[in-house]
């Protein structure tokens, strides 16, 4: 037989006064309506709680690291470069507020497409259907050359593609992530995982080329994270590849004896995945440093931290 039960009485809860209770939201932490002035001004405007904090603090943390001649590396997968925001990271490039590039190897198919022909991003669905998925021909057949050209002279994939594109007549190169990071000798590295990039479908494709190139790229990206005390690494739109190789040149930096502690890490993505909250965001920072989750669409989350960035920087 089951057990009767009646209402809880609740006469004799006991209160306390609002006056003596601890509040997480207080004046000062509202926001204010934004009328006018510099994006200073709308920053300040903001509420001073979660992601508006957050955000602010990233802000901060990406200024101080420029003053003080520490690094601010951005890895990224090919999303951001496909909702157009090339120019963007190309301003904080050619501003010295970007010092080296990470990036998936579907960034240099974007990348070389827009330098060349000034679009970019296939209908997937149209194009498997018919079997002509990733197959266009100067993609294919260029970067691979391209590549393989490069890693013969002793260079890894993104100075290749890099130096491919600058000295190339693409009409379009102003665009390239790539032929910028080259020009200004910017560390841009690449990191592939063999059969996920289109360019691996066409018969120009060399494996060894390729395992070399990116070989080089990891060492060379592992150096620029060797030296990260105090500067902040950025994960933009890469929820696989990019947490993976960052984690694993730390180690490499750490193992060696680099002190590679005591930095900033940010996470943009649209959600927050598994490998970013791991890899990015919580374990690099055990041992010292801050970490940041900024959740929201590329096209306007970027654009919105550079133009602060920047006002902050241009700021005597």
């Amino acid at each position: 037989m089951s057990k009767k039960y009646t209402p809880i009485s609740l006469k004799k809860i006991k209160t306390r006064s609002l006056k003596s209770r601890k509040s997480k939201v207080s004046l000062d932490s509202l926001g204010t309506p934004f009328q006018s002035g510099s994006f200073k001004d709308f920053l300040k405007s903001l509420p001073d709680v979660l992601a508006a904090r957050d955000f602010k603090a990233v802000v901060k943390s990406i200024v101080k690291a420029h003053k003080n001649d520490r690094p601010v590396i951005l890895g990224m997968g090919a999303h951001p470069i496909k909702v157009g925001l090339a120019p963007v990271i190309i301003s904080l490039m050619e501003h010295g507020v970007i010092n080296a590039v990470a990036m998936n190897g579907a960034c240099i198919i974007h990348d070389f497409e827009l330098s060349l022909i000034g679009h970019t991003s296939e209908d997937v669905d149209v194009e498997l259907c018919s079997g002509t998925f990733g197959m266009a021909e100067e993609t294919g057949k260029d970067l691979n050359r391209a590549i393989k050209k490069g890693v013969s002279k002793g260079t890894g994939i993104g100075r290749a593609v890099g130096d491919y594109i600058l000295k190339s007549g693409h009409p379009y190169k102003k665009l390239s992530i790539l032929a910028h990071a080259a020009r200004l000798n910017m560390p841009a590295t690449v990191h592939v995982a063999v059969g996920t990039d289109i360019i691996h479908m066409h018969p120009e494709a060399d494996g060894t080329s390729i395992g070399q190139g990116s070989m080089r790229d990891f060492r060379l990206f592992s150096s620029v994270i060797a030296d990260l005390r105090g500067g902040v690494y950025i994960n933009l739109g890469s929820a696989v590849i990019m947490p993976e190789v960052f984690l694993k040149a730390l180690t490499v930096a750490r193992n060696l004896g680099y002190s590679a502690r005591n930095f900033t890490t940010v996470n943009m993505d649209f959600i927050q995945n598994y490998r970013c909250r791991e890899n990015v965001l919580r374990r690099p920072v055990l041992s010292g440093g801050r970490s940041y989750a900024l959740i929201g669409h590329h096209e306007i989350m970027l654009p919105l931290l550079a133009a602060a960035v920047m006002e902050r920087v241009s700021i005597k």
